[in-house]
């Protein structure tokens, strides 16, 4: 459908007159083992079910109940720095981050959220596909449920996820009271963090090895990939934009969700929508 030499239109006019994200033109399955791929396409159906696993367990778990002959340090490398993955209990060293940049407080203890855009919680998540991977970010209203945006790309440099959240707040009009994110180097970095306090939000993280205190958006990645992506997995980058494009469309406007009283977010989200910024929505 994109015609690169196109003198007339450029790449991303033409990507978005076809409603289709450039991070899918541009996909090239990441160079890794075949085996490497098996082993994080386990970890992450697996993770799922049972999220209080480190890389330890998972080492154990893959090498005396599946057989695979794998070191520790090859699972740990796959767990943290591939799919950035944490176990949800406490603990030291589950998370990559970077010690120069500064942390925040997590903000949302005891919090009661009442109404849509007061708090929003971000999170990247690892996608695995028929041949590579690629990741998904999202920002989800922690009242409704509702998925803000989305993006998809080939890594998780912190240049897209300050393009990802400042282009969230231009989609959707607005911005929230709270933004809250992990303490990963890519949400604590100096662009990304400018991108939010310049907007007036206030940024709350996670504590330390509590993935927990994240557990709406971690919620939102089951649905994905057990009602989409595992029952097929996406062929290319083009492929894994529509099918994720399709799947949120269907959970932000038709899938009703327990936790809001078995109603769709979009309902929850809209029917009494106030704003942090209306004179940004104006």
């Amino acid at each position: 459908m994109i015609d690169k030499g196109c003198a007339k239109l450029s790449v991303s006019k033409q990507c978005k007159l076809h409603d289709v994200g450039r991070s899918g033109l541009y996909y090239k399955p990441i160079s890794t083992s075949s085996l490497n791929l098996e082993l994080m396409r386990k970890m992450d159906e697996h993770y799922l079910i049972h999220p209080y696993k480190g890389a330890k367990r998972m080492h154990v778990w893959l090498t005396k109940d599946l057989g695979y002959r794998v070191s520790l340090n090859r699972v740990e490398n796959l767990y943290f720095n591939k799919m950035c993955l944490r176990s949800i209990l406490p603990g030291p060293h589950t998370l990559k981050r970077n010690k120069a940049h500064k942390i925040y407080p997590y903000l949302l203890r005891d919090l009661e959220i009442t109404k849509p855009n007061q708090v929003w919680a971000t999170d990247i998540t690892y996608i695995p596909m028929a041949i590579g991977f690629m990741y998904l970010i999202a920002v989800i209203d922690l009242y409704s449920r509702y998925v803000v945006h989305w993006s998809v790309s080939n890594g998780m440099e912190a240049e897209w996820c300050t393009n990802f959240i400042k282009e969230s707040f231009r989609v959707s009009g607005t911005t929230p009271e709270i933004l809250n994110t992990d303490q990963g180097s890519r949400f604590t970095s100096k662009d990304f963090i400018s991108a939010v306090i310049d907007e007036g939000v206030k940024i709350s993280m996670d504590g330390k090895g509590r993935a927990t205190d994240n557990a709406h958006i971690e919620r939102l990645w089951r649905s994905v990939k057990y009602e989409n992506i595992y029952i097929e997995p996406p062929t290319d980058g083009i492929d894994l934009y529509l099918k994720i494009k399709d799947y949120m469309y269907y959970y932000n406007n038709k899938r009703r969700h327990s936790k809001i009283a078995d109603q769709v977010p979009r309902t929850q989200y809209f029917c009494s929508k106030p704003t942090h910024s209306s004179a940004r929505a104006a």
